[in-house]
């Protein structure tokens, strides 16, 4: 069996962020598990649809206002874990996700500094 290799633009960090997210006909919560500049995983209690389109609401540490990602589209699922494309964000939300990525970035330099 052969397996098609995926390449992806940006780098992904592991995250353990609380979520909301809904798209017709559903709302669901869950656990985001890696984030990107492009899109995320997560987590949850239930099934969704390949190729749906999804709002979602990321409840970030640190930070007062979660990061709200207008719309998304699921690119993959297995199990009850999914892959979101972000396809719309708000310039706010574009920006907060921007600094929380740079932050991710320069802790993971730091720890391969120390390594």
């Amino acid at each position: 069996m052969t397996h098609a290799l995926q390449t992806r633009s940006t780098d992904r960090f592991p995250v353990t962020y609380p979520v909301v997210f809904g798209g017709a006909p559903f709302v669901g919560e869950g656990t985001l598990t890696d984030l990107s500049a492009s899109g995320c995983a997560i987590a949850c209690d239930r099934t969704v649809l390949s190729g749906s389109y999804v709002r979602l609401n990321v409840l970030m540490p640190d930070q007062s206002p979660s990061l709200a990602i207008e719309l998304g589209k699921i690119r993959w699922v297995k199990g009850y874990v999914f892959g979101v494309e972000f396809i719309r964000l708000p310039i706010r939300a574009h920006q907060q996700l921007d600094q929380v990525i740079w932050t991710r970035f320069l802790r993971s330099l730091g720890h391969f500094a120390l390594s």
